[in-house]
């Protein structure tokens, strides 16, 4: 029949046992419909003669069985269930005819509960479906929402020769997830890519410009599927570092593939404080792209650079990349798309409750589909949500705690961004501050002034900014 425990990976239901309504069904029926409608279960000599009946036994053998007389089990006993059984049931009950109508009644409860089952496992498979925001989200996810028709931009760019494609936004705005989308239609035309993070790039080789440029032109190698040829160009008694690299590619990268190649360089701005580096590589990523112009085996590479922020390093204008190429800039979601994010996650929310969580953390990617994915698996209800988002118990708690740990080790980023939680309107601060505070994400920029960028870090940073 049907076993039911708590644990609904451990539900097991025999669909087959339809057909197996057995004796411990039928007391169980009509135990339970007699207790609905008299707040009694069946008597002891109530159940032999029903079980008897169910045995297809006649009075006068039931008579013989249990000593009692036949007339008094038909009369007194069976008479009364049957009658009691058809009040219970809605339909006339006999002898005769008390199995169809309690297997009847068996039937629907079964179905019923099979229905129930399905409905719940269904349910936790498409919980299971959801992914934990923790990441970047995969070209092909039900996930990504799009972004205005700037994935159509970046795609109409990428198969420009020699085109540069510039992404910026504050952290957790959807850089990485933009670029991977890019690199994933340049993959479908047949471009050789390249996806390198430059947060990951250790800080010794980023104190010196000869291991960076030698680390950037192996780690392309090997993802080109390329031999490491380095030795063979590389000549430090000769040529400077950039010419080196720059030869690298322009005698052996670029001629051993077919294909144009797409270079993704993610998180670029982990590398503004190292000025050993900074001014040559940048300048030599202008130089490829003004080579470009001139040069066929130079408009095979097409460059992608995701950053959070300006440069903030003094850069010559002719030789900076972030003053050329296609700007793509990314915003917080509209309520349209904050409505299409939730209808992904199976939340049948209304305009109401879409508004109170803009009202909290606007339309930043990363906080909506958190809390998107908090209410769709069930581990929280929006009302709670919001009522504990700020607090050490909420489901922001480890997202903000890190921000704080980076404003405790910089009183001077945590004076000014107290300034701006504790103040009503914008608050004007130097270009310094706001650069760092908004490539955090922490801040809107309004002209020359800021403000929260959300009323999570508001309320959260009021309280623990004193």
């Amino acid at each position: 029949m049907l076993q039911m425990t708590d644990s609904l990976s451990n539900i097991k239901v025999n669909i087959n046992s339809i057909s197996d309504f057995d004796w411990s069904d039928v007391k169980k029926v009509a135990d339970s419909a007699l207790f609905k409608t008299t707040g009694k279960y069946l008597s002891d000599i109530e159940v032999k003669v029903l079980q008897a009946s169910w045995m297809q036994q006649t009075y006068d053998e039931m008579a013989i069985s249990y000593g009692y007389s036949a007339e008094y089990l038909n009369k007194d006993v069976g008479n009364k269930l049957w009658h009691k059984l058809t009040t219970a049931l809605g339909e006339k009950v006999t002898k005769k005819n008390f199995k169809a109508a309690l297997r009847r009644v068996w039937e629907k409860q079964y179905n019923s509960v099979v229905s129930e089952v399905n409905q719940e496992l269904q349910i936790t498979k498409q919980i299971k479906q959801i992914p934990f925001p923790e990441s970047f989200v995969p070209p092909d996810s039900d996930f990504y929402i799009e972004r205005n028709n700037l994935e159509n931009i970046c795609f109409e760019t990428i198969i420009k020769p020699g085109s540069l494609i510039r992404i910026k936004a504050p952290k957790l705005m959807g850089k990485t997830s933009l670029t991977n989308r890019i690199i994933a239609n340049a993959k479908n035309r047949s471009y050789q890519t390249v996806y390198l993070d430059l947060s990951s790039v250790e800080r010794k080789i980023l104190t010196d410009l000869d291991k960076f440029l030698r680390w950037l032109c192996c780690m392309i190698g090997r993802q080109l599927k390329l031999e490491n040829q380095l030795n063979d160009y590389w000549d430090s008694e000769i040529l400077g570092s950039n010419d080196n690299c720059t030869v690298y590619f322009e005698e052996y990268l670029l001629t051993e593939i077919d294909f144009p190649i797409v270079l993704a360089l993610d998180n670029v701005d982990k590398i503004f404080a190292y000025t050993e580096v900074i001014e040559d590589f940048f300048g030599m990523l202008r130089s490829w792209h003004e080579k470009a112009k001139i040069s066929e085996i130079w408009q095979q590479l097409r460059l992608v650079l995701a950053h959070s922020t300006e440069v903030y390093v003094p850069l010559d204008i002719n030789q900076s990349p972030f003053n050329a190429g296609v700007p793509i800039e990314l915003i917080e979601f509209n309520q349209q798309q904050v409505e299409k994010l939730a209808a992904i996650h199976g939340l049948n929310w209304n305009e109401v409750q879409i508004q109170q969580l803009m009202k909290l953390v606007g339309g930043h990617p990363f906080l909506l589909r958190l809390a998107m994915y908090q209410v769709a698996t069930k581990k929280t209800n929006l009302e709670k949500l919001l009522q504990e988002a700020s607090t050490e118990a909420g489901i922001y708690s480890n997202h903000l705690r890190g921000y704080l740990e980076v404003l405790q080790d910089s009183s001077e980023l945590a004076d000014a961004f107290r300034l701006v939680v504790n103040s009503s309107s914008p608050v004007e601060l130097n270009s310094i501050l706001i650069y760092k505070l908004h490539s955090m994400g922490l801040v809107e920029k309004l002209d020359n002034c800021v403000k929260p960028s959300c009323n999570l870090y508001r309320d959260y940073f009021q309280r623990v900014l004193v």
